[in-house]
């Protein structure tokens, strides 16, 4: 399997002026972070009427490439880049104002920035001020992004958007699909405009076994034009890059044998089988003892109908890379990794309790005090996901676990949709349907993407159940193939006879069912907020009528009651 790898060249000067205020850099890590996180490139433009503003420069392409790679891995590079880059910012203009030119931003720790992450086969721009990059063809520069600049006359312009300018930022961010041979350019104004793309291109053909002589000579030779201005170049062409790109855990899957099927008393790689808890067409569960701790802990070997595909068997271990990267007490929680393993399974916790499914069974009717705090708890631990851009897809009472103490943990990562792992094209996109028919979203039989709002439908979905025992749309969401199908939708009121629920609890719910994403609440907290405390736009309505509440009793008490009428009139 190839892997991404590039060609790099940079070189930067001050040129005429005393102190160079440019700052550029790169990172190419090693796996597994080049095939979760990609490759990192930056250049920074101090600006002149600051005598700072090259420690703004530094420090905005420093904490770049040091802070991204620490991001979590599982967002997306868009994600994690602007939540460098927007903490950068905060500190630059936390620095000018408590300087000596508080009320004159372009004399504090103020830069342009432009940086280009590569990753899988996709290049991430971002982009703020008038530092320039360029893809260059065999004729011709193509610019790919915009200078924010503001002209007050044919001849006079400044900065109109730079780090450190504003409390707040706004960055351009642009992806572009790659190919083995694409080079980029990234340069600051001193160079670009004292030069033709001719002489640009020139350079690069001339010295296309050694980028690096060949920005020193684009820098050189905006010299000799006359630029008066610091100058840096970075030139970066694709070399290589992967066929599907390689997955965290596709080392593991190649090198691991699959394990045996185990039995109680069984030893088996420092653990001993205590019990089989689950057994499927997709896994075997067991209850184990960790011999070396004495902890019991929960094994998962993949089944032997689906030991052959490898796509599988990485969404397995998945399971368990992403439960190690969420810290939450209602998500699930991994295993130390504190042993080297030598078959493919996974280690989790294990909770002591029973699974929501069979709590409904024992307790089919809970009263609404006890379904807020079932809700709450499992809207944590989907908070706990959406904050690390994960979409569980899969919610249902099968995947949640309550213990002795009625904690609420979801215990099933298979189906999640990873944003940084789906980026990175590998075998783990998950398929068009990842989750159970009855509580999956409409938007996913129409092969839409997942957002975190299908979550909160699935959400939705648990909540009704729980009050009503039934579905709110029964099993025709599963039947929607086009949009006039969503539109026929049509939500059955969770309110009956039989308990009593405020009218306003089926209201947030009919919300939060909608079968529109965009209808629906924005976010977890508004339904949570909305299922505990009465949403003052919903107390305004009164009770559904019969025939929405019940609408096959409605015409056949309207029917029951023209009988009578006929009857009559006939006996008259």
């Amino acid at each position: 399997m190839s892997q991404l790898r590039i060609a790099l060249g940079q070189h930067s000067a001050p040129g005429r002026k005393a102190v160079n205020q440019d700052f550029h850099g790169c990172r190419v890590p090693r796996e597994p972070q080049l095939s979760l996180q990609g490759i990192a490139l930056a250049m920074a433009d101090g600006i002149s009427s600051s005598a700072v503003s090259q420690v703004a420069s530094e420090t905005a392409v420093k904490s770049l490439l040091d802070d991204y790679y620490a991001t979590s891995e599982a967002w997306s590079v868009r994600h994690a880049v602007e939540r460098v880059l927007t903490a950068t910012n905060a500190w630059l203009h936390a620095q000018s104002r408590q300087g000596p030119h508080r009320y004159a931003p372009d004399r504090g720790y103020v830069c342009t920035l432009s940086a280009l992450v590569i990753k899988a086969t996709t290049a991430h721009l971002f982009h703020v001020g008038d530092t320039r990059i360029y893809r260059l063809h065999a004729d011709s520069l193509e610019p790919l992004t915009q200078d924010h600049r503001l002209w007050l006359s044919q001849t006079e312009s400044q900065l109109s958007r730079a780090l450190g300018a504003d409390a707040l930022v706004e960055i351009d961010y642009r992806a572009l699909p790659l190919a083995i041979g694409d080079t980029f350019l990234l340069a600051t104004d001193g160079v670009y405009e004292h030069l033709s793309a001719e002489a640009i291109l020139h350079s690069v053909a001339a010295h296309r076994d050694d980028l690096d002589e060949a920005a020193r000579h684009i820098v050189d030779q905006a010299y000799r034009q006359g630029s008066e201005d610091n100058l840096s170049v970075q030139l970066v062409r694709i070399e290589a890059l992967p066929h599907t790109a390689a997955p965290p855990l596709h080392r593991e899957v190649e090198e691991l044998p699959l394990p045996p099927l185990l039995e109680p008393r069984a030893r088996f790689d420092g653990y001993r089988i205590l019990r089989e808890l689950h057994a499927s067409s997709r896994s075997h569960v067991y209850l184990a003892l960790d011999e070396a701790s004495g902890t019991r802990v929960v094994l998962k070997t993949p089944s032997i109908d689906l030991r052959d595909d490898p796509g599988y068997l990485e969404r397995l271990l998945m399971e368990e890379w992403l439960a190690r990267r969420i810290n939450s007490r209602h998500v699930l929680k991994a295993a130390l990794p504190d042993r080297r393993r030598h078959y493919l399974y996974t280690v989790t916790e294990y909770l002591e309790g029973q699974t929501l499914a069979q709590w409904l069974r024992d307790n089919p009717a809970p009263d609404l005090e006890t379904v807020r705090g079932i809700v709450e708890q499992v809207a944590r631990g989907l908070q706990a996901l959406h904050r690390r851009e994960v979409l569980h897809q899969d919610l249902r009472p099968e995947n949640l676990m309550i213990d002795a103490t009625g904690t609420v943990t979801l215990i099933d990562l298979g189906a999640a949709r990873i944003a940084g792992i789906v980026e990175s094209a590998t075998t783990l996109e998950s398929s068009p349907l990842p989750g159970t028919a009855l509580y999956m979203a409409p938007e996913y039989f129409l092969g839409e993407v997942g957002t975190t709002r299908s979550d909160l439908y699935s959400l939705g979905v648990l909540t009704y159940r729980m009050l009503a025992g039934r579905f709110p749309y029964g099993t025709r969401v599963a039947r929607t193939r086009t949009r006039d199908d969503q539109r026929r939708l049509t939500y059955r009121s969770v309110l009956d006879e039989e308990r009593a629920i405020p009218a306003w609890i089926d209201a947030t719910l009919s919300r939060a069912l909608h079968p529109h994403p965009e209808k629906r609440y924005q976010a977890l907290s508004e339904f949570v907020h909305d299922l505990r405390r009465p949403n003052p736009t919903y107390l305004n309505r009164t009770r559904p009528p019969l025939i929405e509440r019940h609408p096959v009793a409605f015409w056949q008490g309207l029917s029951a009651i023209l009988a009578v009428v006929i009857l009559a009139l006939l006996a008259r």
